[in-house]
């Protein structure tokens, strides 16, 4: 049951980031010699800084966010295993600790990818 309110909280964030994105696409509108009104796509490289920096603060939002609630919940169960059974609570904390370095290591490489949106691509 949980893992459907996951999947549903990450597609919903993936429609919002989505949405942000396709809002910030630059246009702009020319009135035609009939009266009509015309939308060209216009780009500089302002607009284009702008998407990027939007594109790595999500990508850096939601890793890191991700990457929290995980590391919170580690640590919420190997403090109730700990308190279970106090006589393996050195296995129990170096297995946290091992799994922690695994969960900052995908945060960081997330930091890198937002790094190289903005100022390679």
């Amino acid at each position: 049951m949980k893992m459907n309110n996951s999947i549903k909280a990450i597609t919903l964030l993936l429609v919002l980031a989505a949405t942000i994105g396709v809002l910030f696409i630059p246009t702009k509108v020319y009135a035609a010699a009939d009266g009509d009104t015309q939308i060209a796509a216009e780009t500089n490289d302002k607009d284009v800084t702008i998407a990027k920096s939007f594109a790595a603060a999500i990508v850096v939002a939601v890793v890191a966010g991700a990457g929290a609630v995980s590391m919170g919940l580690a640590i919420c169960k190997a403090s109730d295993g700990a308190a279970r059974q106090p006589e393996i609570a050195g296995k129990i904390q170096t297995l946290m600790m091992l799994g922690l370095v695994f969960v900052e290591t995908a945060i960081i490489y997330a930091l890198i990818v937002a790094i190289f949106i903005v100022f390679i691509l």
